[in-house]
């Protein structure tokens, strides 16, 4: 991904409070539509420890390739996204076509806002 073309489109992605299944079904879901700083053949690995893991990329939001599959979550994952109101909003829209999305919280700042998203199987 060319992170110097569009800052502004840009979001940062961190999942959390799930399983590295659940972590890389919904990376491969914005893969589909988005452009990831991640390759495709870096999926989300455990940790060692009993620290809670936390998976991130950065999804250049400038391009949509089209609509994302449906996929199925084993159970409930925790999105904070980051980035331009545009961006996160683009964002937003691709994961509600493949999960149930709820808001459970929003920052807005004067240029970029951060939103916690639960992610459910639709």
């Amino acid at each position: 991904m060319n992170t110097t073309a569009h800052p502004e489109a840009e979001v940062v992605v961190e999942l959390s409070d799930c399983t590295k299944d659940d972590a890389g079904a919904v990376f491969g879901v914005l893969r589909s539509v988005f452009d990831c700083d991640r390759a495709p053949d870096d999926p989300p690995r455990d940790t060692a420890g009993s620290r809670p893991a936390v998976w991130s990329a950065t999804y250049d939001t400038t391009q949509i390739r089209g609509a994302p599959p449906a996929t199925v979550l084993g159970d409930t994952v925790t999105a904070e996204v980051q980035g331009g109101y545009l961006a996160v909003d683009r964002l937003r829209t691709a994961l509600a076509a493949a999960f149930t999305v709820a808001e459970e919280g929003m920052a807005a700042g004067d240029q970029e806002k951060e939103v916690e998203l639960l992610l459910r199987s639709g």
